[in-house]
């Protein structure tokens, strides 16, 4: 006698257009994707510009300052004509100029620890404007990368872990009502100095730059103060208001820088497919043997010994370069090719002597790492610091936990856009929490 068969199991109900539409938009409000993928570019990027401000601090003279090649003559003219933003066109001084630098430096330091990370990331914007708009003809492609993403971290919340206003913002939720009375002065005085700042930058505004940039500098100050009157005297709905709105730029943001890298990479990869060097599988070959590329002979010359190692590295370069934007809605393969990138560029660095360049690309392309090796790998960073400072570990970073029922109907788990449920650590809202007026 045969068993009887197993009734077929029922298909999945189908979500209703409406409803997949619903949870979308409840999904780009209520949170800001990316809280890990977002830290770790702001992290790269303040560490790559701050490398390369301090390597180039003996120089900083001839290469953006009085003494360069480029003077502020020729400055000037050019930039009566695009209309590029930089402040050391206001003055011609030495004093003005060792200014401007030295607050680009403690911008990117700031911004790498995360402190009041929404005003330093302005400074760190007008920095990172200033002195590359002063000389453009000095770079290396990675100052691009930095002027573009030096503006979107000012509309990303790229502080909500990993840096100090998380912490500031756990320790507060944990003090609870005790720690919630206390008024901050750091934040007042600073937005109140940026002020004064901006208040110069406008009268300046026919000297430099276009109207856009004065625009957004007053909508993020006046955003700012904004932000601390709703969270002194009005914390209820109009702060919910002002969550949605920042969680909205930070999402659209976030998905533009992402757009980007793909565009970088894309661009550069069909741009190869049409040389002939590249067809042929001898590109490499090339500037392994230019004066200004080889920082070290004998590794370059090793390596361009080989035909055969010349010929894949060329073609595995543009296979990966036209493959990735592809290969987004794969994981396992996106994760391969990432790696790979990122290995290409740290061998840039190495080979070809362009370190700033390589810093940056890698830092853009962390915007594609996955959460999961992002927390992996911010655990371990934090139990090799308590290590050497011989302090007790803390308790593990986790993740919120959805409730029951609403763990069906989540967003699928992706990577920066998706994968935001890996969470912020309890600190999500990591700038918005501390009662500060620049957070």
């Amino acid at each position: 006698m045969t068993a009887p068969r197993p009734a077929p199991a029922a298909a999945p109900a189908r979500v209703p257009a409406d409803r997949r539409l619903a949870r979308a938009a409840q999904t780009v409000t209520s949170r800001a994707l990316g809280p890990y993928q977002t830290a770790i570019v702001r992290i790269g990027f303040a560490l790559t510009w701050l490398f390369f401000l301090l390597r180039e601090f003996p120089h900083r003279h001839e290469m953006y300052g009085p003494d360069g090649p480029w003077s502020f003559e020729l400055a000037r003219r050019l930039i009566a004509d695009n209309r590029a933003f930089t402040v050391l066109m206001w003055s011609d001084g030495r004093l003005w100029f060792e200014v401007v630098y030295g607050l680009a430096v403690v911008a990117a330091v700031l911004l790498l620890v995360g402190w009041h990370t929404r005003a330093v990331s302005v400074v760190f914007m007008v920095g990172a404007l200033s002195l590359q708009n002063r000389s453009v003809f000095l770079g290396d492609g990675g100052d691009n990368v930095v002027h573009l993403v030096s503006i979107y971290l000012t509309l990303i919340r790229c502080g909500q872990v990993w840096s100090l206003d998380a912490r500031r913002a756990a320790r507060r939720a944990a003090a609870g009502g005790k720690a919630a009375g206390r008024a901050e002065l750091a934040g007042p005085v600073l937005w109140i100095v940026l002020g004064g700042f901006l208040v110069a930058a406008t009268w300046f505004s026919p000297v430099t730059g276009e109207w856009w940039m004065y625009v957004l500098l007053w909508v993020l100050w006046l955003g700012q103060g904004l932000w601390w009157l709703v969270e002194q005297y009005a914390p209820g709905e109009p702060r919910v208001l002002l969550d949605v709105l920042a969680n909205l730029a930070h999402n659209a943001t976030l998905v533009v820088l992402m757009a980007e890298v793909c565009l970088i990479y894309a661009t550069a990869g069909w741009y190869k497919i049409q040389g002939s060097r590249w067809q042929d599988g001898t590109a490499l070959f090339y500037p392994l043997h230019l004066n200004y590329f080889t920082p070290w002979p004998g590794l370059s010359e090793l390596l361009a010994s080989s035909g055969i190692m010349v010929m894949l590295l060329s073609y595995g370069t543009v296979i990966v370069q036209v493959a990735f934007p592809f290969t987004l809605f794969n994981r396992k393969v996106k994760n391969v090719l990432l790696v790979a990138m990122m290995l290409e560029h740290a061998g840039i660095a190495v080979l070809l002597g362009l370190p700033a360049f390589s810093m940056a690309m890698i830092a853009a392309d962390a915007v594609f790492l996955p959460t999961v090796f992002l927390v992996w790998l911010g655990a371990r960073v934090s139990r090799g610091r308590d290590r050497l400072l011989r302090r007790r570990p803390a308790a593990p970073e986790l993740p919120p936990q959805r409730p029951a029922g609403e763990a069906a109907e989540g967003p699928p788990r992706g990577e920066a856009g998706g994968e935001s449920g890996g969470g912020s650590g309890g600190e999500s809202g990591g700038e918005a929490a501390p009662r500060t007026l620049v957070g």
